[in-house]
């Protein structure tokens, strides 16, 4: 049976754990709290599942920061969607916010992320 999270998704998510990905949660005035180095367990150009070693409340606005291999973008706008307790820490998904704002679609934001998605997409096959 699939869960509910796996119901909303728009489209597949793809494993991804070599990226390297910072969360940073957004304070007051849109200024950056603390970064946590988190392992990105999939993503697609929607959102992502990452593996975080502290809880993150869900509707949380984050920042996100991705390097790897052909890869380099920062401060990805996002929301917290869940945090539940998963293996050595928290499972928190994700959504990114150019996805449910419209005031905040930005086309540079999604053909970074779908050439992330296409990356990873290929290394899926």
């Amino acid at each position: 049976m699939m869960s509910d999270s796996a119901d909303r998704r728009i489209k597949d998510r793809y494993p991804a754990m070599c990226l390297k990905v910072q969360l940073q949660e957004r304070g007051l005035f849109g200024r950056g709290k603390n970064s946590t180095a988190v392992t990105c367990l999939d993503l697609n150009r929607y959102g992502m599942a990452v593996l975080c070693p502290r809880p993150v409340e869900s509707g949380a606005h984050l920042y996100m920061d991705f390097a790897g291999k052909y890869i380099r973008e920062s401060r990805v706008a996002a929301q917290v969607i869940s945090c539940q307790p998963y293996q050595t820490g928290y499972r928190v998904s994700i959504q990114f916010s150019y996805c449910f704002d419209k005031k905040g679609y930005s086309r540079a934001v999604d053909n970074a992320l779908s050439r992330i998605e296409g990356l990873y997409n290929r290394y899926a096959s």
